[in-house]
C-alpha cells in the first residue's frame, strides 16, 4: 500500500522544487532590473549642471583653505620687502676720536625808526626800501617786520640824589610823564640811583606798582650820581630778558664816583643786542642860571660840577643814545615832558624791524659799524613828500654797529 503511494509523491516533490527554482529565478531577475533601473535614474540626475552663483568669489590660486563655493577661504598675505641694508658706517680708524660739526650762522637784528624832522614817525615803508651797509659792504635783507603798537619792556632808570631840589623835581615830573603813557600790556621796571642803583619795582604791568615806587623818591641819600655803574648795571640785568627792551634814563648826564670809567661803559653798550637807550635830561633851567651867575658848585654837598661837565654829560647821553637807535632830549621846560614821552611811546611802538645774515662770517670779537638808507624800487635815493607834496627828507634812527661774537679756541 505504501509502495504505490510513493513514485506519486516523489513527483509531487520534484514539480514543487522546479517551481521553487523557477520562482527563485523570476525574483531575482527582478532585482537585477530594478537595480539596472536605479541606476540608470540616477546616472540621469548627475548630469545635470546646477544654475552659477553670481556671488562667488573665486580664491586667488595662491590662497589656501578650501576651494569650494561653500565656506571661508584664506586671503593670502601681502608679500613683504625685504627692508633695505642699513648705510654703512664708515670704518673706525683706531686711535682716532669722533669728531661732529657744528655751524653757527649769525643773525643781526634792527630796530630802524624813520621820522621827519620833525619827529613825526613815516609809515607804509617795505622791505626793499631799506638798504644795509655793515663796514661798507652792503647786506641782504631776509627779514622785515613793522611794529604797530605793540607792548613794551622798558627800565625807568631815574637819577634821584642829594645834589639839586630843582634836579629831584624834574626827575619825577619826567618820571611821573613816563609813567603815563604806560598801557595795560607794558612790562615796566624802576631803577634810582644816587652812589648806587636801587631797584623801586621789579617788572610789573601794573601801572599803580610804578606810581607807588616814584612816591617813595622823597628823601634821597647821596649826592654822588654814579651814572656809568648805574647804567651797567641795568645793562647787564636786562640783557638776559629775551626780546626788545628800552631804558628810559632820567638823568642830568653827569657822573661823579663811578669805578667804571666812560671807555668801560661805551663797550658794555657796544657788546649788547636788543637794547635802546632814550636819555631825558633834566635841569636845564638851573645850568643855564649857574651858567650866567657863575653858580660855581651846581651840583651839592660840595662837588665841583660846572658847565663843562654838564656839556660833556649831553655829550655822552648822546653817544648812547646814538649807539642803540635811540634818540636823547634836552627839554627846557617841564611843560615839553608829555610831549617827549609820547614821541619816546611813538617811537618805541612804531619802528621797523630789519633782519639780515652778515657777509662777515667771521667770530672775531671785533666791532661792525651799521649804515640804514632808504632808497625806491629801481635802486635811487627815496623821495618822500609830505601832504602838501613838498618833499621831506627823512631822519633814521637805528643803532650804530655791534659786536660779532668771539669764538673761544
Amino acid at each position: 500500500m505504501f509502495s504505490g503511494r510513493l513514485p506519486c509523491l516523489n513527483r509531487g516533490r520534484s514539480l514543487v522544487a522546479k517551481h521553487l527554482h523557477l520562482l527563485a529565478l523570476v525574483l531575482l531577475l527582478a532585482s537585477v532590473l530594478g537595480a539596472a533601473a536605479h541606476a540608470q535614474g540616477t546616472g540621469s540626475t548627475t548630469t545635470q549642471q546646477p544654475p552659477a552663483n553670481p556671488n562667488k568669489q573665486e580664491a586667488p590660486p595662491e590662497a589656501g583653505g578650501p576651494q569650494s563655493d561653500v565656506g571661508p577661504y584664506v586671503v593670502p598675505k601681502k608679500k613683504e620687502e625685504p627692508p633695505p641694508p642699513p648705510p654703512e658706517k664708515p670704518k673706525k680708524i683706531e686711535g682716532m676720536p669722533d669728531y661732529s660739526i657744528k655751524v653757527d650762522v649769525p643773525i643781526v637784528n634792527l630796530d630802524v625808526l624813520v621820522t621827519t624832522k620833525d619827529g613825526q614817525f613815516i609809515p607804509g615803508l617795505h622791505q626793499e626800501n631799506f638798504k644795509v651797509f655793515e663796514d661798507g659792504v652792503a647786506q641782504k635783507v631776509t627779514n622785515f617786520n613793522q611794529s604797530a603798537d605793540a607792548p613794551i619792556t622798558a627800565v625807568l632808570l631815574v637819577e634821584f640824589a642829594s645834589t639839586n631840589y630843582y634836579f629831584m623835581v624834574d626827575a619825577l615830573n619826567a618820571s611821573y610823564a613816563f609813567a603815563n603813557t604806560l598801557k595795560k600790556d607794558d612790562w615796566i621796571a624802576v631803577i634810582s640811583y644816587d652812589m648806587k642803583p636801587q631797584i623801586l619795582a621789579d617788572f610789573t604791568q601794573d601801572k599803580r606798582s610804578v606810581y607807588a615806587a616814584l612816591n617813595g623818591l622823597r628823601m634821597p641819600g647821596f649826592s654822588e650820581t654814579n651814572l656809568f655803574d648805574a647804567l651797567f648795571d641795568t645793562i647787564d640785568r636786562i640783557d638776559r630778558i629775551e626780546g626788545k627792551k628800552y631804558i628810559i634814563l632820567v638823568t642830568t648826564g653827569v657822573d661823579t664816583f663811578s669805578k667804571l670809567t666812560l671807555d668801560k661803559i661805551t663797550k658794555k653798550i657796544k657788546g649788547t643786542k636788543d637794547i635802546t637807550i632814550f636819555p631825558i635830561s633834566v635841569g636845564f633851567l638851573v645850568r643855564e642860571y649857574c651858567e650866567v651867575h657863575r653858580c660855581g658848585y651846581t651840583h651839592g654837598m660840595g662837588i665841583p660840577v660846572g658847565n663843562m661837565d654838564y656839556l660833556q654829560g649831553d655829550n655822552e647821553m648822546r653817544t648812547f643814545a646814538g649807539l642803540t637807535g635811540g634818540r636823547a632830549y634836552f627839554p627846557r621846560f617841564d611843560a615839553e615832558m608829555p610831549e617827549i614821552f609820547h614821541d619816546i611811546a611813538a617811537d618805541i611802538r612804531n619802528q621797523y624791524t630789519i633782519a639780515y645774515h652778515p657777509m662777515n662770517t667771521q667770530l672775531d670779537g671785533t666791532y661792525r659799524k651799521i649804515k640804514v638808507e632808504l632808497q625806491a624800487p629801481d635802486g635811487e635815493p627815496l623821495k618822500i613828500k609830505d601832504q602838501k607834496g613838498k618833499d621831506v627828507k627823512p631822519i633814521i634812527y637805528a643803532r650804530e654797529g655791534y659786536t660779532a661774537k668771539h669764538q673761544v679756541e
